[in-house]
């Protein structure tokens, strides 16, 4: 353990613990983060970053992404992840409150070593939305972490066990537009096509097809719109609907699935369907060996219980990073007591002193891992070849 890390997380953690609760307080959801995305750029600006605030406004459609880099010369390409939005309804039950300033944390320390600590640029990339259209996957296809020897965030969890890394499903969004012909429901329904009953039919179907899914499937849905009385047939109904799957390449056997079971609950009631993007596809984690491994021993030099990554279940942005360039999407448990994600209990533990000194923890053990692939050649040449080799695995698969 680097003396100078403990040190300067001491020294700075009680500015990133007012960020945890200014941010409880404050919740603000995907896209709409400005109080969020202000404090923490007023946070960061006495530690000498040149900030970029706010970050690619054109291509987002949104003002409170940042980029805050330090450059020491020439040398090897790092980004810290940082998380802030919070949830309609729960506020911060997925911890970015608390998991956001983990990684402010980690950037103020690094900042702060001494020059001979390390060479080579630092990036902390603000990464609104990823509750809903992920900032990270705009920034991904963007380039923004391209040539990253890593980029790397660590997630509040629950359970009193830490995880190295995330299975993240890849996921499509769509909403789905049915259209029929209105008339009234008492008069003349014979003259009337129900979008709302093609709308319906459609999830039968669906319902239908689920035992030829293939395991860790995951599809969602929900009707946003289906008529406005109920005396008028319904011309119109839009569902939305989100799928999962662990490995990006089949998303798009479900795509087919999907649209077939459309199709013909439309063609059933002689009404037309289409298909929009909710936003781009979230992709899968490409898993590093050699990170995971380090940062395992890392946790453990720490004292932190700590094991590899749950079965594939949710979904996240950074998955997209993945295909970048070498990522690593860690989980430090800040309450033993299990909790759901996006519940209030998680919420509300990240305001305890246990969850605050397991902030200060992850924040020390990304600190190592950074200084680890600044000051090794022999890891960064691993993580490489080991990120190569997921990456054709990934393709295979």
């Amino acid at each position: 353990m680097h003396p100078l890390i403990s040190e300067g997380i001491q020294k700075n953690r009680a500015i990133a613990e007012q960020l945890v609760r200014y941010l409880y307080e404050h919740p603000e959801v995907s896209g709409k983060e400005i109080l969020s995305s202000r404090a923490i750029v007023e946070a960061l600006k006495p530690f000498g970053f040149a900030i970029e605030y706010p970050f690619m406004e054109k291509e987002l459609g949104y003002g409170t992404a940042f980029r805050a880099v330090l450059k020491r010369g020439k040398g090897p390409r790092a980004s810290l992840m940082v998380e802030y939005d919070a949830l309609p309804g729960v506020g911060h039950g997925c911890g970015h409150n608390l998991h956001g300033p983990l990684s402010v944390l980690a950037g103020m320390v690094m900042s702060q070593l001494p020059r001979e600590a390390f060479q080579g640029t630092l990036e902390l990339i603000g990464t609104p939305a990823e509750e809903e259209d992920g900032a990270k996957l705009h920034f991904a296809p963007a380039g923004v972490f391209d040539g990253d020897d890593l980029a790397v965030m660590m997630h509040s969890t629950s359970g009193g066990i830490s995880r190295t890394n995330t299975q993240a499903t890849a996921l499509r969004c769509y909403l789905i537009d049915f259209k029929g012909l209105t008339a009234h429901a008492a008069g003349d329904p014979w003259n009337g096509h129900n979008a709302l009953t093609a709308a319906r039919k459609f999830l039968d179907l669906l319902d239908a097809r689920r035992d030829s899914f293939r395991p860790y499937t995951v599809v969602s849905a929900v009707i946003l719109d289906g008529g406005r009385a109920p005396n008028i047939i319904p011309d119109f109904a839009r569902v939305r609907l989100e799928f999962r799957y662990p490995v990006r390449r089949q998303l798009q056997r479900l795509d087919r699935m999907i649209r077939n079971c459309a199709k013909g609950a439309a063609l059933t009631m002689d009404c037309d369907v289409s298909f929009t993007l909710g936003f781009p596809d979230f992709d899968d984690m490409v898993r590093v060996p050699a990170l995971e491994n380090r940062i395992k021993a890392i946790f453990s030099d720490y004292g932190e219980p700590v094991e590899g990554p749950l079965p594939p279940a949710g979904s996240t942005d950074a998955g997209n990073v993945s295909y970048r360039c070498p990522t690593l999407h860690a989980y430090i448990s800040i309450t033993d007591e299990p909790c759901p994600g996006h519940s209030p209990q998680l919420r509300d533990a990240t305001l305890t002193p246990h969850a605050m000194d397991q902030m200060a923890k992850g924040a020390a053990v990304l600190c190592e891992l950074l200084l680890a692939i600044y000051n090794e050649p022999d890891f960064r040449e691993a993580v490489q070849k080991d990120f190569k080799e997921a990456l054709m695995e990934k393709e295979r698969d």
